[in-house]
């Protein structure tokens, strides 16, 4: 079944700055050193990355920090658990923009 998004795409990512190598160049110089090891590890910040991919939703970015995940030692209940905090954290911000909506209709309401 064809499908958007191409698993076989991933790998041709840095072919994006073809047509603009200086800004391309300093996206992925900007990326690599965000990702070198700091005050978090690589493997924490894989993690992270991890939970950010599933709360925006990137089939590739899931794919990629999976892998990296697993390559910088973290197992599948260290991911999984990874998954929950930011499902926590996404339907908590959903919810509480339901302040605003109940601000609205009690405004309307009167």
């Amino acid at each position: 079944m064809e499908t958007y998004y191409k698993p076989e795409d991933l790998p041709k990512f840095e072919e994006i700055g073809k047509e603009a190598p200086d800004l391309a160049a300093k996206f992925f110089d900007y990326y690599g050193a965000v990702f070198e090891e700091g005050e978090l590890t690589e493997r924490e910040k894989a993690l992270i990355a991890l939970s950010v991919a599933h709360a925006i939703q990137c089939p590739y970015c899931i794919d990629a920090y999976t892998q990296a995940c697993l390559e910088k030692g973290s197992n599948l209940t260290e991911m999984t658990e990874a998954v929950h905090v930011v499902t926590a954290i996404r339907g908590g911000a959903s919810l509480v923009h339901g302040i605003q909506m109940r601000n609205v209709a009690e405004k309307l309401s009167l």
